[in-house]
This record gives structure tokens, C-alpha cells and sequence, in this order.
């Protein structure tokens, strides 16, 4: 029980966030914001405080903050007046569209630093088995050999060797400590069938070798950790990304899309793991609000943005009547991917 109300103070710590630079992104440009909430439907708490109304709702699957002048639910709804959303340039509200998203990016680096800064555990390159008639057979790779350097470049993490392997043309000159001795091997990597983390089948370079699971604690320094939190969050999202591409292009099957409930199961399993595995979920979760709230669907920020470019290039608004119908079409798609996404909790929880 405790998991699942950490992974709900989790999401509703994203989902503030978010809301969070759409917030400071409008005051910054002058807009009056009404309510500030996090949840939908009935206010179960609220206040005023710097002329907004500060909400938590009954609905805690997102949040939003009402602007003067704008009004998802009816697009129609407009003000002129000179603190109203409407008054301001393309440029000046697609700054406050990007804000959100952009929020969510900067927690996720920030928790990823926390993270680095934790001395976070990873796979030391060490050899597990060692696949008969392969490559690394052949070149005389033993279990337990730890891979000190490929082709001259220093190796500390198994990332790093599997990354050097998969990139590098011709043959392979690599360095292993076996017994306190350093042995230099020569091998050439072969062109194998394996799936990438999305279940696609794809060619990759390997050389026969497993993980012997074994891991370590990497100390990295103040430097270190800044590449570490940029790194991770440039991963994520354009993990997130790609996966969002392949599900819309039918490579990933829809049943793979998960909804809220996976996201507090997920969370609530990383709480129990201890706080960087509660990090890192929330990271992810983080880059994934921020992609998601991208995507040019009308009821989200991206299909704001995508009307604001129309402005900004044609010196027109999108007409009310489309406006209309791409909105009411937008909340379609939005409550259909989330119900797809709630489907298929329910069936891996049933089965």
C-alpha cells in the first residue's frame, strides 16, 4: 500500500511540475492564469494565492493550468484583454506550450544527476558464457575474462565494450585480464540476428559473449555526473520517441502500450527497490509526459503549438469551426490511446 501512494505522490509530482512551467512560462509573459491544478473533476482542496486558484482534484491522471482566454473544453471561449492568452504573439504562447515539456525534461535530467551522484550500479565487462563455434570461441575468450580495452581504448563498463563491438569496422584487437594477466586476443566480429529493445528483429555485430552479470558502483566526478544526467535524458526521450513511431507505424504492437495503471505498478515496484530505482522510473516517466504532451494531438500542447506555427506562418488564426472539429477529434484520439493503454492493464493483470 505504501508503494502505491509513493508512486501516486510520484506522478502527481510530475504532472506539478509540468504544470509548473506552463505556470511560470505564462506569468513570465504576462498572462493572468485562473486555477492551477493538479487532478481533474471535483476540487477536493484548494486556495488562492498570487491571484490563482491552487487545486487538487478527485482525477489524478493529469492536470491543468487555466489560462485567461483559453479554454480546451470550448475553444471558442476567448479574451482580448491585455493579461488574456489570446493577446499574445505565436511566439510568446508557443514559449508557454514548451514550457510544460520542457519542465518535465529538466526534472528528469535533475533526477538522473541525483542518480550519477549516487554512484549508480552498471554491468562490469566481464564474460559469462562463451557461445560455442563463435568468435570469442575462437580467439580463446574464456568465462570470466574481464575486457580491459578494444582496439586501444580503455573499456570500464560492459555498455561500453558492446557499443565498440557493434560500431567498429574490420577486425578487433581486445585486451582481457585473466588470472592477474593481461592477454591480447584478435577476433572478428560476426553479423548476427538478434531483437532490440522494442522486439524487433535486427542484424548487429557480436562476437559470441554474455554478461556475467557481475556489477559495480560507478564514482563518477561532478563532470561525470553532468554527462551522465544529459546522456540518460537524451536516451530516454528518444527512446520514448522511437517507440512512439513504431507503435504509430504498427512495428510494435498496440498490446505493448501501457496506461496509468502500469506506470503506479512500475513505480511502486521501483519504490520497494530502494530511492534511485524510484529515480529512474520517475525519470522515465518524466521524459515520457514531455514527449507525450508533444505529440500534435489538438488536446494536448503539441496540437497548441501546431496551431501557433499555422498562425505564425500564414498571420491567421486556424478558423473557430476547425478549431472545433480538430479539438473534439483531438480529446477522441487522447481518451481512445488512454483507453487502449488502460485495456491493456487490465488484460496483463487478468492474465
Amino acid at each position: 500500500m505504501t508503494g502505491y501512494l509513493i508512486a501516486l505522490l510520484v506522478l502527481s509530482a510530475l504532472i506539478f511540475f509540468h504544470e509548473l512551467g506552463h505556470y511560470s512560462a505564462a506569468k513570465l509573459m504576462g498572462v493572468y492564469v485562473e486555477v492551477f491544478s493538479i487532478g481533474f473533476g471535483k476540487k477536493l482542496f484548494s486556495f488562492t494565492k498570487w491571484d490563482t486558484q491552487w487545486s487538487i482534484s478527485a482525477i489524478p491522471l493529469g492536470g491543468y493550468v487555466k489560462m485567461k482566454g483559453q479554454d480546451d473544453a470550448d475553444p471558442t471561449k476567448k479574451s482580448y484583454d491585455p493579461d488574456s492568452y489570446n493577446t499574445k504573439t505565436p511566439l510568446q504562447k508557443i514559449f508557454i506550450l514548451l514550457a510544460g515539456p520542457l519542465a518535465n525534461f529538466v526534472f528528469a535530467w535533475v533526477l538522473y544527476f541525483f542518480i550519477a551522484l549516487g554512484s549508480p550500479l552498471t554491468l562490469a565487462p566481464i564474460v559469462g558464457d562463451v557461445v560455442a563455434d563463435s568468435p570469442a570461441q575462437h580467439a580463446g575468450l574464456q568465462k570470466n575474462d574481464t575486457i580491459k580495452a578494444v582496439n586501444g581504448t580503455p573499456i570500464k563498463t560492459w555498455k561500453e565494450m558492446a557499443t565498440m563491438i557493434a560500431s567498429t569496422d574490420g577486425s578487433l584487437n581486445i585486451t582481457v585480464e585473466r588470472k592477474g594477466y593481461l592477454e591480447n586476443l584478435l577476433l572478428q566480429p560476426q553479423l548476427k540476428e538478434t531483437t532490440n529493445m522494442y522486439g524487433e528483429k535486427i542484424k548487429r555485430k557480436m562476437i559470441g559473449i554474455s554478461s556475467a552479470g557481475k556489477t559495480f558502483r560507478q564514482d563518477l566526478t561532478l563532470f561525470e555526473s553532468l554527462e551522465y544526467a544529459t546522456q540518460q535524458t537524451v536516451f530516454a526521450s528518444t527512446m520514448i520517441f522511437t517507440g512512439l513511431q513504431k507503435l504509430l507505424m504498427g512495428d510494435v504492437p498496440a498490446s505493448e502500450m501501457g496506461g496509468v495503471i502500469s506506470i503506479v505498478k512500475i513505480t511502486s515496484d521501483a519504490s520497494e527497490a530502494g530511492w534511485m530505482s524510484l529515480f529512474f522510473f520517475a525519470a522515465l516517466i518524466s521524459v515520457n509526459l514531455g514527449v507525450l504532451n508533444l505529440l500534435p494531438i489538438p488536446a494536448l500542447d503539441g496540437g497548441h503549438i501546431m496551431f501557433n506555427l499555422y498562425e505564425l506562418i500564414f498571420r491567421k488564426e486556424v478558423s473557430e469551426a476547425i478549431m472545433v472539429k480538430l479539438t473534439i477529434a483531438g480529446w477522441v484520439i487522447l481518451f481512445g490511446l488512454m483507453g487502449l493503454g488502460l485495456f491493456n492493464d487490465i488484460n496483463r493483470l487478468v492474465h
